[in-house]
């Protein structure tokens, strides 16, 4: 079994994976408060405009050396502390974001096939390949937004959340090898 002859289950698998997370993101309610509004958002919009895209923080402190400045100490203990991104302004454009979501779960599908590919017997039945498959596609879907909650203080709730998303994406990846292999 190689990757080329796992080509089925991988388009599958990206199609549905694709489908569940438009559903799960436009019309299922479990992500609708994964974000708050701020409360003077005016006043949020002016501190913060000008920025360039990219990755901020508040206070930003250069290294651990600056964080022995006392001035600095305090900052962090008065608050508040923040990790900010900021991206390009102008209305939002899905289209170039969906594709880059395909490609996505395109490539998990290729590092899934790459896995049944080395680990599965030739004659492995459903189950099996069901196994590798969906592990594999639970990981790349689900296991990085740990890191998130730990460093960067996304809430637990909505890593919790993005593991159920996950869970759905390995169960689809998962039987779709299955039943195409």
């Amino acid at each position: 079994m190689t990757i080329m002859t796992l080509w089925q289950p991988i388009l599958v698998s990206a199609v549905l994976s694709f489908i569940a997370g438009s559903v799960i993101w436009m019309a299922m309610p479990w992500h609708k408060k994964d974000w708050s509004k701020v409360s003077n958002q005016e006043s949020a919009r002016q501190a913060l405009s000008g920025l360039a895209p990219g990755q901020y923080n508040l206070p930003h402190c250069p290294d651990m050396k600056a964080l022995e400045d006392p001035d600095m100490q305090q900052k962090f203990k008065e608050g508040p502390l923040a990790f900010i991104t900021i991206v390009p302004s102008g209305l939002p454009v899905m289209g170039p974001k969906l594709a880059l979501m395909f490609a996505y779960n395109l490539l998990v599908a290729v590092v899934c096939a790459y896995f049944v590919s080395r680990t599965a017997a030739p004659d492995a039945d459903y189950l099996a390949i069901f196994r590798i498959s969906g592990a594999v596609a639970f990981i790349a879907y689900g296991m990085a937004f740990i890191q998130d909650s730990i460093w960067f203080g996304r809430p637990w709730s909505s890593t919790a959340k993005t593991f159920l998303d996950a869970l759905i994406y390995s169960l689809l990846t998962g039987g779709a090898f299955g039943w195409l292999t």
